[in-house]
C-alpha cells in the first residue's frame, strides 16, 4: 500500500496521525534527508522522500521516483 493511489494526500498538512498510519503501512516509505523532516514520528508521509508539498497538502511521487523505477 502506498499513498500514491491518491493524486494528493486528502487530509492536508495537519493530519499527523493519518500521515503516520499511511507511512507505517507503505511498502515504499523512504526517510527523507534530515533537514526535510518535520514530523515527530520518523515514519510519516510528511517525512518521506517521495512527498512533494502542494499548497493544501502533498503529492506522493513514489510511483515515478521509487527505488524500483529506474
Amino acid at each position: 500500500m502506498t499513498v500514491a493511489s491518491f493524486p494528493v494526500f486528502p487530509w492536508g498538512h495537519d493530519a499527523w496521525g493519518f500521515a503516520a498510519q499511511y507511512a507505517a503501512a507503505c511498502t515504499q516509505f523512504q526517510m527523507d534527508v534530515e533537514e526535510e523532516l518535520i514530523a515527530d514520528d520518523d515514519v510519516s508521509c510528511y517525512n518521506c522522500r517521495y512527498r512533494r508539498w502542494t499548497a493544501a497538502s502533498f503529492t506522493c511521487l513514489e510511483a515515478t521516483l521509487g527505488p524500483d523505477k529506474g
